[in-house]
């Protein structure tokens, strides 16, 4: 081999190792990028003359990892949202043991209706009693609004996401456009790579997606339900808040190009994401709480109302102690939307607006001047057959609408208690559900970046290789410029 050979080769080992060197260093500066894939420089021989070069550089990929993260991901997102949802449901019971929520003030009202009864006479009794169902009203309007309150934020944060969504997809759209048209050059890809699997992976936070690889390095985007994202072009993600939200009032869907992907219309449905997440607390898991708190009410209303007690009564039965909205009608038998956010205890009964509350023992609170509804009708201080009659209404099992999902036929105790308790156990296990999810997502993150992520360690040995290569190619360059100045000296 000539003195020249010699000296280009390793030159070229020179040139290689510091093109190496530059891929190393450029790892080790994006070691804290979770959305950095780890590149390696391949060397190869060069076929006339001797030598090597850098003939690419490979990015660190493994698409079954990176889709079992989108999937933990995906699921994540939605229980942490759902998760949050109930714990603000969870401020209409609180603690039961405070007593505020509506099943404990059920059971203060129905101690404080037990010592009215055995003290009739005694006006700070009544007081009491009428001052407990105060509360108990107040407490299911104040859960009405706080289940409202929590569908409507739901609702703001639907519209934000879908924001989110469109500027992600709008930004996907952009980088895989040049990835698509540079492919077949001999540019250097691998930054834009990146930036599309990071916008990649955050779109999988906001909505369950499915990733399709296509040729020329293209990518398409579906729904975890099947509907078209992104292909070529982004899809429209459309989305119309509603606003202030009342019970039995229905959000809107949100359509992608068009085709309803959340709601009970949706047909290719998302199943997760923050979106889906959003979706079942404002369309389902509020509802339902909110449902449960209607019955309650109206289960109130109907235990108290008043009936004629006439020799021959011929008039309809009307509100009593409790009273809503919808007076002097008496709710059926059904779930009536909202109620809950309208039971009150009736102005005629209530002595902060002058009402009597000896109408609570007496009856005639709907209407004092009509004789037909007044039980004590001796006006005796002594009568408790009223107040005993009430008590036993509430201890007697009474009618619930199935569709609230909890017992058909038990006392208003009972039922309020099993809504607590119904809500409880949805927020333990969307609290469960979201830890476990967590516990995935960590571990899928960390199963992708010991495969296409940096270690330190790793590129710091790699370094240390290239540093004793280089020597030894510097070395034999400075060895073969001796032999040269030994030639040229000779001459």
């Amino acid at each position: 081999m000539s003195l020249s050979a010699g000296l280009n080769i390793a030159r070229s080992a020179l040139a290689a190792v510091s093109g190496q060197t530059a891929v190393i260093s450029r790892n080790i500066s994006a070691l804290n990028d979770p959305h950095y894939a780890r590149r390696t420089a391949n060397v190869a021989s060069l076929v006339s003359g001797g030598g090597v070069e850098i003939s690419s550089i490979t990015r660190s990929t493994d698409k079954v990892l990176f889709t079992t993260k989108l999937d933990a991901a995906s699921r994540a997102m939605m229980h942490e949202e759902i998760a949050a949802s109930l714990d603000a449901l969870e401020n209409t019971i609180n603690d039961p043991n405070l007593g505020r929520s509506p099943s404990a003030l059920i059971g203060k009202f129905n101690d404080a209706l037990q010592l009215y009864a055995n003290a009739p006479h005694d006006v700070t009794a009544a007081s009491s009693a009428v001052a407990a169902a105060a509360n108990l009203a107040n407490a299911l309007n104040d859960a009405t609004s706080t289940v409202q309150g929590v569908r409507a934020q739901a609702d703001a944060d639907m519209a934000s996401s879908v924001d989110r969504i469109n500027s992600l997809l709008s930004r996907l759209e952009d980088v895989n456009a040049i990835i698509v048209s540079q492919s077949e050059t001999a540019g250097d890809l691998n930054d834009y790579l990146d930036q599309r699997e990071k916008i990649i992976s955050e779109l999988s936070e906001e909505i369950g997606i499915k990733t399709v690889s296509r040729g020329r390095n293209d990518l398409v985007v579906y729904t975890d339900g099947g509907v078209t994202l992104f292909e070529s072009r982004a899809r429209a993600v459309t989305f119309q808040s509603t606003g202030a939200f009342t019970a039995g009032i229905e959000g809107n869907a949100v359509y992608v190009d068009g085709v309803p992907v959340t709601g009970d219309t949706a047909g290719m449905k998302t199943h997760s994401g923050r979106l889906a997440g959003y979706a079942a607390v404002r369309d389902t898991l509020a509802p339902a709480y909110q449902s449960q708190l209607d019955e309650v009410a109206r289960g109130l209303i109907v235990a108290f109302r008043e009936s004629d007690q006439s020799a021959a009564p011929a008039l309809p039965d009307v509100p009593g102690l409790f009273t809503w909205s919808g007076a002097p009608a008496t709710p059926g038998g059904a779930i009536v939307p909202g109620i809950a956010g309208s039971i009150k205890v009736n102005a005629n009964v209530n002595p902060a607006v002058g009402g009597n509350v000896n109408l609570l023992r007496d009856g005639g609170i709907s209407n004092p001047a009509n004789p037909a509804y007044v039980y004590n009708d001796s006006g005796a201080a002594g009568f408790s057959d009223r107040l005993r009659e009430l008590l036993d209404i509430m201890s007697t099992p009474q009618g619930f609408d199935t569709q609230a999902g909890l017992g058909t036929n038990v006392t208003l105790v009972k039922f309020a208690g099993a809504s607590a308790g119904w809500l409880e156990e949805a927020r333990r296990s969307a609290t469960s559900d979201a830890d476990y999810s967590a516990t995935l997502l960590n571990r899928a993150g960390s199963a992708l970046s010991n495969v296409t992520g940096v270690n330190l360690d790793e590129e710091m040995t790699i370094m240390l290789e290239l540093e004793r290569s280089y020597q030894a190619s510097a070395k034999l360059v400075s060895t073969i410029d001796s032999m040269f100045d030994t030639l040229l000296a000779a001459v």
